[in-house]
C-alpha cells in the first residue's frame, strides 16, 4: 500500500509546488504590476516585494502586467511648424514622463506604452504648431522660449492624466529653418548686406569728396595768400630797388651813368658767340674812349662813319 501511495503522493506534491510557483509574483523598484482577473482588474501593486495571485495564469485566471514606475522619454522629431510671419521651421522636441496611475493607463491603452507615446505625439505635435503659431521665430530663441515650454506642457498634461500619466518635462532640441526657408533667409540675408555695403561706399566717396573739396579750397586759398604775399614783397622790394638806385643817382650822377653802362658793356659783349658791329665814335663806347664819358671829335681822315650807331647783334661764324 505504501508503495502505490508514493507516485500519487508525489504527483499531488507536484501539482502544490506548480500552484504555489504560479501564484508567486515580484515587483521590483522600477516596477509597477497590475492583477487582472478574467480581463478586470484585481488590483494595481506599487511597492517593491513579493505577492500571490491565484495561480494558472493560462485559465485566464489571475495574469499580472508590469508597468514601468521609472521617468521615461519619447522624441518627436522634425515637426513642421509655421510661425506668426508665415514661415515654416523645423522642430525637434522630447517628453520626460511618468506613468503615474497604472490602474487608468491599463484601463485606456491596456498598458500598451506605445499607444500611449503614439497619443502624446499625436497632441505635442498639435501644441507645438499652436503655439509656434502665435509667435515668431526669435521667441524660441529668447527667454519667451520657457514660457511656451510650460505652455505645451499645459497642453499634453490634460490629455495625459486621461491615460494615467505624469508629464514631468517637455523640451525643445531643435529649432532650426527649413531647406527652402534657410535660401530665402540668405539671399535676404546676403541683400542686406549688400545694401549696406553700399551704403557704407556711398557715404564713404561723399565724405572723400567732401574732405577733398576743402583741400582743393585750402590749396587755393593758400596759394592765393601765397602769390598776394609774393606779389606784395615783390612791389615793397622794386620801390626799394626804385629808391636805391634813385638816391644813389642822386647823390653821384656821373658814376651811376658810368656804372649802367659798365653793366651794359657786361650784358652786351660778356659772351664769346656775339659780335657788335658799331661805328667807333658811337655813343655806346663813350667810357671806352674818355673815363670821363665825353664823346671825342669825330674822324675826318680816310674813315667812312658806320651807317647806323644802333648796335647789330650777329650770330658768331
Amino acid at each position: 500500500m505504501n508503495g502505490s501511495r508514493l507516485p500519487i503522493f508525489l504527483i499531488v506534491f507536484g501539482v502544490v509546488l506548480l500552484a504555489l510557483y504560479s501564484s508567486i509574483f515580484v515587483v521590483n523598484q522600477r516596477q509597477q504590476a497590475v492583477v487582472v482577473r478574467f480581463g478586470q482588474i484585481q488590483s494595481v501593486k506599487t511597492e517593491p516585494g513579493l505577492y500571490f495571485k491565484l495561480p494558472f495564469a493560462f485559465m485566464d485566471a489571475d495574469r499580472v502586467q508590469y508597468v514601468e514606475k521609472q521617468a521615461l522619454r519619447f522624441d518627436l522629431d522634425n515637426i513642421r511648424v509655421q510661425v506668426s510671419g508665415g514661415k515654416f521651421y523645423e522642430v525637434d522636441a522630447f517628453v520626460v514622463y511618468k506613468i503615474a496611475d497604472a490602474r487608468r493607463f491599463r484601463e485606456s491603452v491596456s498598458g500598451d506604452r506605445l499607444s500611449a507615446q503614439a497619443r502624446l505625439s499625436t497632441r505635442l505635435d498639435a501644441s507645438l504648431r499652436r503655439v509656434y503659431g502665435l509667435r515668431g521665430f526669435e521667441a524660441a530663441l529668447s527667454e519667451e522660449r520657457a514660457s511656451m515650454m510650460r505652455e505645451v506642457r499645459q497642453d499634453l498634461t490634460r490629455d495625459a492624466e486621461n491615460l494615467g500619466i505624469l508629464i514631468e518635462d517637455v523640451r525643445i532640441r531643435r529649432t532650426d529653418l527649413t531647406q527652402e526657408v534657410s535660401q530665402q533667409t540668405f539671399d535676404r540675408m546676403k541683400a542686406e548686406r549688400l545694401a549696406e555695403a553700399e551704403l557704407i561706399r556711398a557715404r564713404g566717396n561723399e565724405e572723400g569728396q567732401r574732405r577733398r573739396a576743402i583741400a582743393d579750397r585750402q590749396v587755393v586759398e593758400i596759394v592765393a595768400e601765397a602769390q598776394r604775399d609774393s606779389e606784395i614783397l615783390r612791389g615793397e622790394g622794386e620801390g626799394e630797388r626804385t629808391r636805391i638806385f634813385a638816391d644813389a643817382f642822386n647823390r653821384d650822377p656821373s658814376f651811376f651813368e658810368f656804372y649802367r653802362s659798365m653793366n651794359a658793356y657786361q650784358a652786351s659783349i660778356g659772351s664769346a658767340d656775339t659780335t657788335l658791329v658799331l661805328s667807333p665814335d658811337s655813343e655806346f663806347f663813350r667810357f671806352f674812349n674818355n673815363a670821363n664819358g665825353t664823346t671825342p671829335p669825330a674822324a675826318t681822315s680816310g674813315t667812312q662813319a658806320a651807317p647806323s650807331a644802333q648796335p647789330q647783334a650777329q650770330p658768331a661764324q
